[in-house]
Formats: structure tokens, sequence, C-alpha cells
């Protein structure tokens, strides 16, 4: 449903919830912008990717079990899939079409451009995946996300595990290989603008970590494993997306006002700024005609900021 009586964008400017933690942030701010929320009612808001052919907003509400649509241009919301298959994660692959995690069905999806869709993977090595969680794309054509045993979980309709927690390879081919088993709940994913380096969350450890590997070998395999950072506050890292720069937005919260919303971190972990929201957020994305407009999916609600950032990928 579209926003409404509870929650009101600042009425001062420079807005307070966006914290400037090192001044390095100062190049991504626009001084007088101000969180917006654009939308709320959902029941888990998560996995946005822009669609900007469409002017329009998808993300999953995934307990909801649908994908909604928002548009840019009237604000309307509306369901774009429902059932969803309890969708979570999605992106678009590099010839534009929605790539999409499913938790009921323990497949990640491909809508067609008629709307059809194909599975892109359901198994590996005979077994069926967990849950799949997030997703993303790289420029040689090949799908990866991830899949951590976080089941069951009615409510989200995770299965009981069958496979490690993993990340996922999909070739342009569809051969589908495991590219890491040792991350505790592997949750979050984005790889640097330059492809060289993929960011993964770890989910089940205390403090939540984020790790990074080197994408080696013509991007088909790993190696490097290292923790970028920990959230050592006690904050959740959730979902997460580069910009062009390199530095790392990221769903962030724990249920507290210090804590919910997004923490920005450049490519060496230093944490540089944190845009408080009243709500957990989940994942994010950028979007916007000159892809510049921050998307946050948190909890209920679907809030948005202007900032002189770039998203590294157009979705």
């Amino acid at each position: 449903m579209p926003a409404h009586a509870g929650w009101e964008p600042s009425l001062r400017v420079p807005d307070p919830a966006i914290k400037i933690l090192d001044p390095s942030f100062r190049k991504y701010w626009v001084s007088s912008a101000t969180v917006e929320r654009i939308a709320t009612g959902f029941r888990w808001a998560e996995g946005p990717v822009w669609m900007g052919d469409w002017r329009c907003l998808l993300f999953s509400d995934v307990t909801g079990d649908a994908i909604i649509r928002w548009d840019e241009i009237t604000g309307r919301i509306a369901a774009y899939r429902k059932p969803a298959n309890f969708s979570n994660g999605n992106t678009r692959d590099r010839s534009g079409r929605l790539v999409t995690c499913e938790h009921l069905t323990r497949r990640v999806t491909r809508t067609e451009i008629d709307g059809s869709i194909t599975v892109v993977a359901d198994k590996f090595e005979g077994k069926s995946f967990n849950s799949p969680n997030d997703v993303v794309s790289r420029s040689d054509g090949s799908i990866w996300f991830t899949d951590p045993a976080f089941g069951p979980n009615p409510s989200e309709r995770m299965a009981r595990p069958e496979l490690p927690h993993t990340v996922y390879r999909v070739a342009p081919d569809g051969r589908v290989s495991a590219m890491t088993t040792d991350i505790v709940g592997p949750n979050g994913l984005c790889f640097s603008p330059d492809e060289s380096k993929l960011y993964v969350v770890e989910a089940r450890t205390t403090p939540r970590k984020m790790r990074v590997f080197d994408v080696v070998e013509n991007g088909t395999k790993l190696a490097n494993s290292r923790v970028l950072f920990e959230a050592a506050d006690g904050g959740t890292i959730d979902g997460m997306r580069c910009d062009a720069d390199g530095n790392l937005w990221c769903g962030w919260g724990q249920g507290t006002d210090e804590l919910d919303g997004v923490r920005v971190l450049t490519p060496d972990g230093k944490a540089i700024a944190h845009i408080s929201l009243p709500e957990r957020c989940a994942n994010l994305c950028f979007g916007g005609i000159n892809h510049d407009r921050l998307f946050m999916t948190s909890t209920h609600s679907i809030y948005s900021l202007m900032t002189n950032a770039r998203g590294a990928t157009p979705w």
C-alpha cells in the first residue's frame, strides 16, 4: 500500500538520519535530500531490483508470497506476481531478465521476456537446494547465489536443509558449481565494480562478518577468503550493493534505533556513514534515471534516498 501516516520524512535539512562517520562520505551525500518512505504495509520486504526500462522497482514480500511493483512515475503499488513461491533475492541477468530466488520451490528462476518462467537451477548433485537467498549476475553470463541452511522456517517456507551452506555459480551453459562451503550462513552477496572480488555476508557467526574473495580463473573460481568487516556493534548485516567507486552499501539492523538502517563501508571495510531507518533494512539497490537513488527494503516498508553515488550495475 502507499506510504501513510505514522512516519514522516525529516522536517530538518540536512536530514539527521544520515550520519556521516568519515569525511570521505561527503562526496556521496546530497545535503538537501531526506529519507522518504515510498510504500509500506508488507510482511517482510526483501530483494529489490531496479527495472530501468520499466521505470519501476520490483521487490519481494517474502512472507506475503508476492513480488511487488512500485512505479516511479505514478507511485502506484501493485502485485507483479502472486503467489511468488515465497521469493527472496532478485536481480537481472545481462539480458535484462528478472532472476529470482524462490524458497518454496528451492530453486532459482528466470522470467523470460514473454513472462514465462525458466528454471535456472534447482538441484546440486541430485539434491534440492535449501532455500536460495540472494542472487547476482556477472558479465560473463553466470549467475551466483547463496544457499544457506536456515530452515526449516514455515513462515518463509524454508525447507529442512539437504546440502551444506554454499555459494553457487551457474555457468552460461547451466552447469552448477559449488564455489565455497566454508561460510556459515551465506546471505547477501555482490561483486566489486570490476568483478575481481566477491563479497559475501556470513550470517551465522557472532559477530556477523562480511567476507571477501578474489575471483580467479576467468571468473570460475574463488580464492583468498578473508574477513573484510565484523559487525562488532551487534548489527545484523544482510543484503548489499556496490557503488561505482566500490563502496559497499549494506542493509543493517538489530531492532534498535542505533542499528536499523544502512551502513556504508569503503572497499577496505571502513565505515563511513550510517542511514538510520525506523525498521531493519534487509536489502537495497540503486535505481532511478541516473542510478543514484537508493532503494531500501526494510521489514514492512520501502524507503528511498537521493545520493551522489552511482550503482556499480544499473539494477
